[in-house]
């Protein structure tokens, strides 16, 4: 038999040597471990053979932020998983710059501990609390290194007070070095891992972005993409206004959070300064920036946005400039803890460029929008021109040599070779539109159109918008940008018919481009330069509307540059004959009819008709005539039976004696004169008697007051 001393010596010799091929082992196992998972199953496996412990962890040290986590939990021996703060304690991060942790990190090798000394020393770190409260009492602790720098702790936790024995710690001090090298590639197995993932997001994400052609597709894509970075997926996109003062919502996904609808609404419809102290940052930067919310608001940021993510619970929020070929196009808020810098700047670099393709295709619809605007404007402009032109030759030339055409003759060929503002007054229906007609053939712009806009025809609160154009949303209605008539008249003549009928409103307006020769359209900002040739016309006595207070002094004074006053039709009896003749030809043609001419005895009796319409009056008159006519001669007219009458002395004929028609004419000029008899204006001047005279003859010819004046 074997003494006592052979036997102790083989026991020994049978220990070390099932110690050898455990560690054997264990080298082997680590070595072919797979997944990583298994490693620190692998590690408790081999080590329960010799020794007894309650369950090991691995946590890796990040250097960046001196912190310390879990990576391999020895789940299948842990008695505590169910226990509330078990699934917060393995996603905590623990600080290296406590005692206890630079105890570890200056050791030479492996340090047991009993772990209720260790929790009454100040800044123990909580899972020592945890696990004392689970049975753990003592807990030995290395750490890994690769090329002499940590990378993890080995912790080794057992219920009893003995389990960390002097051959425990040797026999793990051999492990430690397969044991780093094993945790050392699964990091960098990890990283691999996380970067193809990385790159997989992106190339998915890539792929998926460009399809997209509109900002709705863009925003199903983003919320599908940020709901994989984060559980809520709650973000805002802000873009630039086109002021760059200012930041408006673009694009958002509030999550799960509709309790807060109403008020995260009211934030998105709100624009925000650049400028702020928060955004402005966030759109200096070229990384991400990881935002504490309450810091912020300590800091006196007052943004509402910063309340809300507040009231929303947001303890952080990342902010990323939006660029576009290295142009800030905008920011997006996004609510995560931490920050992937790669995937982050990936992801916006790509959300930046759609962004701005759609903007910008955006504005080319815009842009394409108001081409077919201009391109319908321009239509109705042209059909309006050939309106104008047709109308251009409803007169070959004024008709007329008497006298008081020929005075008009002299003013319109000193004044059609200038650029000076005309004022043509006269009655409705002499010519005004014709006379300013042949003022633009016969000056620097007769090869441009003449513009005619007829005062009294557009309603009040439309005439700026018909004079001087319109921006879109200038007011409601105004869906599109306009041109004016003033616009369209540029580097031409625009012709201002009825001008006494124009606002007060508009009259300002007017006079500036009179004055500055420039205009704003209406709701427009910038001011437009114009060289307009202006011809006015009016049948009222401007002077009397100054005094009245319906027509601006300064207005008056600056139209009336140059006045041509028409005659009326009465005051130029001998021109009648001409403009018969004249009438009839055209409307012989228009009518498909030979030449229709007229008696001497029916132009006796247009010649004694007062004509209170005047040119227009008699045109109209003679057309009729020549529908009513039975053959080529019009032997007699048929005047308005009205104006036959002996009180209203409208006409008169060869059926009245002398002083019959002498009393009807005087009694006619007292009404157009308004009852003024003598004086500037008065009937004695347009009778040409001296105004005793004319009261003589009203007394002798027994006119009383009643046939022509009335209040």
């Amino acid at each position: 038999m074997k003494s006592d001393k052979n036997q102790f010596t083989d026991n020994q010799s049978a220990a070390l040597e099932h110690e050898r091929k455990m560690l054997l082992n264990l080298a082997n196992d680590i070595i072919s471990v797979k997944d990583r998972n298994d490693l620190i199953q692998t590690f408790s496996k081999h080590m329960r053979e010799l020794f007894y412990f309650s369950h090991a962890i691995v946590t890796l040290i990040d250097p960046k932020d001196e912190t310390y986590s879990p990576i391999l939990l020895d789940q299948g021996s842990a008695s505590f998983e169910g226990h509330p703060e078990y699934e917060p304690m393995v996603k905590a991060r623990f600080t290296i710059n406590e005692p206890f942790a630079k105890t570890v990190l200056l050791s030479a090798g492996p340090c047991a501990f009993t772990i209720a000394d260790v929790m009454a020393s100040p800044q123990s770190p909580a899972y020592l609390r945890l696990n004392y409260e689970l049975g753990i009492r003592t807990v030995l602790m290395a750490v890994l290194r690769i090329e002499d720098k940590p990378i993890a702790f080995l912790h080794i936790h057992s219920d009893r007070e003995d389990s960390f024995t002097p051959q425990f710690i040797d026999v793990t001090s051999r492990i430690i070095p397969h044991l780093s090298s094993a945790v050392a590639n699964i990091i960098k197995n990890d990283e691999i891992v996380k970067k193809e993932n990385e790159k997989s997001f992106l190339l998915d994400f890539s792929n998926e972005i460009t399809a997209v052609r509109t900002k709705e597709e863009l925003g199903t894509v983003v919320n599908e993409a940020l709901l994989k970075l984060t559980p809520d997926g709650s973000y805002v996109i802000r873009k630039i206004n086109p002021d760059t003062q200012k930041l408006s919502a673009y694009l958002w996904n509030h999550g799960s959070l509709t309790s807060k609808h109403d008020l995260i609404k009211e934030v998105l419809d709100q624009e925000f300064p650049i400028k702020d102290g928060l955004q402005n940052r966030v759109l200096d930067s070229y990384i991400p920036l990881l935002i504490s919310v309450e810091r912020e608001l300590l800091r006196g940021i007052k943004a509402p946005y910063l309340d809300l993510w507040k009231s929303l619970g947001f303890s952080t929020m990342v902010g990323i400039a939006l660029r576009n070929n290295n142009t800030n196009i905008g920011l997006l808020w996004l609510s995560i803890n931490e920050i992937n810098i790669q995937i982050l700047k990936g992801l916006c670099s790509q959300i930046a460029i759609s962004m701005g393709n759609i903007m910008a295709n955006d504005e080319l619809v815009l842009a394409n929008k108001q081409i077919l605007s201009y391109k319908r404007q321009l239509e109705e402009e042209n059909d309006y021109l050939k309106q104008e032109m047709q109308s251009l030759y409803s007169f070959t030339e004024v008709v007329g040599e008497s006298q008081k055409m020929q005075e008009v003759y002299k003013l319109m060929s000193l004044v059609s070779d200038t650029n000076s503002t005309v004022l043509i007054l006269g009655e409705t229906g002499t010519g005004k539109e014709l006379i300013a007609r042949e003022i633009h053939n016969a000056s620097a712009y007769k090869n441009k159109l003449m513009i005619k806009v007829n005062c009294a025809a557009i309603p009040s609160n439309l005439i700026e918008s018909e004079l001087f154009g319109h921006e879109k949303g200038a007011f409601t209605g105004a869906s599109e940008r306009r041109i004016g008539k003033f616009e369209l008249a540029n580097n031409s003549t625009i012709f201002l018919d009825e001008i006494g009928e124009m606002p007060l409103e508009a009259q300002v307006k007017l006079l500036r481009v009179l004055q500055e020769k420039e205009m704003e359209r209406v709701g427009g900002t910038g001011t437009i330069k114009l060289n307009v040739r202006v011809i006015a016309a009016t049948n009222r006595n401007l002077e009397n509307e100054v005094k009245e207070g319906r027509f601006r002094s300064d207005l008056y004074y600056r139209l009336n540059v140059f006045p041509i006053i028409l005659p009326a039709l009465r005051d130029r009896v001998e021109d009648i004959e001409s403009l018969c003749t004249s009438f009839l030809k055209r409307y012989s043609k228009n009518t498909g009819r030979k030449q229709v001419k007229i008696s001497q005895k029916a132009i006796q009796q247009l010649q004694s008709y007062l004509w209170p319409g005047n040119v227009r009056e008699l045109e109209h008159f003679i057309e009729r005539s020549i529908l009513l006519a039975t053959d080529q001669l019009i032997r007699e007219v048929h005047l308005p039976i009205a104006s036959q009458s002996s009180t209203d002395a409208n006409i008169l004929t060869f059926d009245q004696s002398l002083e019959e028609m002498e009393r009807s004419y005087i009694v006619e000029i007292l009404k157009r004169c308004q009852g003024k008899i003598s004086g500037v204006g008065g009937a004695a001047e347009i009778l040409k008697i001296p105004g005793n005279t004319l009261h003589s003859k009203i007394k002798k010819l027994n006119i009383s007051k009643a046939e022509y004046f009335t209040n």
